[in-house]
């Protein structure tokens, strides 16, 4: 586990790595990096969310919630397709979250038959996106719009050169030799790894402050 103190230098080195590798080791851990990264996002942002079933992305988009002083639940909306909420940036302007959970919606992370046609990908996606009033939203949010998709990876690379793409991995690790073991069981509890990734200059310029944001779950 890294200091929280993290120098200029290794911030820099880190944003040369073009990624951040962190571990949330309970549900609360997730929440709070969640929370972390909702402070450094701005207008117009897209957050993208990966990650098998249980990894802990609804616990994530609850500290995001938090971190944007969302007072509603903030839940998986799974039926809805999408929900918006409203909160505050802290300096106290208003931001509408819209939380887009894709898994039922052709292109998403869940349909990999689109992962390797792009243009038919971008077709569907267009389709059933504007279907429920979200093209625009997702393709150019309006001004103090923040937008969190989940299970949409494939759907973000196609609408959007600027995102900040997270990926939660439910692999553990072992206690004894630190090595990754790929098919070990796994439940709602245990470490979650986190890789966070700019996609753009955006986000790019933003990761030194990521860096140090995040600096106590660096790994």
């Amino acid at each position: 586990m890294k200091s929280e103190n993290v120098s200029p230098l290794s911030a820099q080195t880190e944003t040369a790595e073009n990624s951040i590798d962190i571990e949330a080791k309970t549900a609360q851990d997730m929440r709070e990096i969640g929370q972390s990264i909702a402070k450094s996002v701005r207008s117009a942002d897209i957050i993208v969310l990966s990650g098998s079933l249980g990894a802990g992305k609804t616990s994530f988009a609850q500290g995001f919630g938090k971190g944007l002083n969302i007072s509603e639940p903030v839940v998986s909306p799974t039926f809805t397709i999408a929900r918006e909420l409203k909160g505050k940036f802290d300096d106290g302007t208003d931001v509408n979250l819209v939380h887009v959970d894709a898994y039922r919606l052709p292109g998403s992370d869940n349909n990999a038959s689109l992962a390797s046609d792009s243009r038919t990908a971008m077709s569907v996606i267009m389709d059933e996106l504007e279907s429920l009033g979200l093209d625009e939203q997702i393709e150019s949010p309006s001004e103090n719009t923040v937008v969190l998709l989940e299970w949409a990876s494939v759907m973000a690379s196609v609408l959007s050169d600027e995102r900040l793409e997270i990926t939660i991995d439910r692999t553990v690790r072992s206690s004894q030799t630190n090595d990754r073991r790929e098919f070990a069981q796994l439940t709602s509890e245990g470490s979650r790894l986190l890789k966070i990734k700019p996609v753009g200059r955006n986000w790019s310029e933003r990761m030194p402050q990521l860096c140090q944001s995040l600096a106590k779950w660096r790994i």
